[in-house]
């Protein structure tokens, strides 16, 4: 009897402890909010406003519901959030390349910051881009290429001057510019080539050999003298 208590000890002994269960680690509010930010951003990217549902936020982050409800309101309040973190980013990165001197030098990096951000940021770049109801006159990605226009309009501007255009026209012309950008921007977003520098490089080529030669006046073939 005594072996036998003495093996079992042995056999004991020899197991390896158990592991205790790993405790589920608590996110603090901030950490949570974060996250839900993260998983809203994806979800809007990928199916848009409409097509996302608190529930689904909800099980992906692996809480109930009423905690995302507890942190942003609803789905509204979130997707505000999202698209107001991008709005914030896309200007940032933009005013940041923009340090150069010479014109067509800040036309190639206001052209490299949005291809830059389109690729690395492709989630933010959708939600901005998808329509939604619930975007705000200061929300909307046009708003945002608007921004943008604004700053390129002071470029122009003194370049117009310089050249003995009007320079209230820059406007116009930044607007046409930024837009023309952003709209290959969506579409190079999809087909993802020629490479980026190739895609700014075509842009600039464009843009800046069509300022190097505009006509002071231009006139409509179609509808001359008016």
């Amino acid at each position: 009897m005594a072996d036998d208590t003495q093996s079992n000890h042995a056999r004991d002994h020899a197991r390896p402890p158990t592991p205790p269960k790993s405790a589920r680690v608590r996110m603090s509010a901030a950490q949570r909010r974060e996250q839900l930010i993260m998983i809203g951003r994806q979800l809007f990217a990928e199916r848009g406003f409409d097509a996302t549902s608190i529930e689904e936020v909800a099980a992906r982050a692996k809480v109930s519901k009423p905690v995302v409800y507890e942190h942003f309101g609803g789905k509204e309040g979130l997707y505000a959030v999202v698209v107001d973190r991008e709005v914030r980013a896309l200007l940032d990165r933009i005013t940041t390349a923009l340090t150069a001197g010479h014109p067509r030098e800040l036309l190639e990096q206001a052209a490299l910051a949005l291809l830059d951000y389109i690729e690395e940021e492709t989630n933010g770049f959708r939600v901005l881009t998808r329509e939604s109801p619930l975007l705000s006159a200061a929300g909307s990605f046009s708003s945002v290429m608007n921004d943008v226009a604004h700053q390129v309009e002071h470029i122009l501007g003194a370049e117009f001057k310089s050249r003995g255009y009007d320079p209230k026209l820059a406007e116009l012309y930044s607007q046409a510019l930024v837009g023309m950008v952003a709209l290959v921007g969506r579409w190079w977003l999809e087909v993802r080539k020629p490479r980026k520098e190739t895609v700014a490089a075509h842009l600039v080529n464009l843009s800046w050999n069509g300022l190097s030669n505009l006509d002071a006046k231009p006139t409509l073939i179609t509808r001359p003298g008016k």
